[in-house]
């Protein structure tokens, strides 16, 4: 493979490292809010996960995209 494949691949990897992190925070905050995570804690945290977790599902992937564009030139 030569570095450009490297590259790509390793990319590719975090990107998806990123997505998956986002879909666990997604299912914590549903878990949160459901009362069977931390049920101390008031809903406003699973609020906050989930949202936090749709956002970065759908923004990480644009900002990473971005600063490899920036990066290359």
């Amino acid at each position: 493979m030569s570095k450009a494949d490297d590259v790509a691949a390793q990319r590719f990897a975090l990107m998806n490292l990123a997505r998956f992190a986002s879909v666990a925070l997604v299912f914590l905050g549903i878990a949160n809010i459901a009362g069977k995570l931390l049920p101390e804690a008031k809903p406003f945290l699973g609020y906050a996960l989930f949202f936090l977790g749709v956002g970065g599902f759908y923004g990480l992937p644009i900002v990473l995209k971005r600063r490899w564009r920036t990066g290359d030139e």
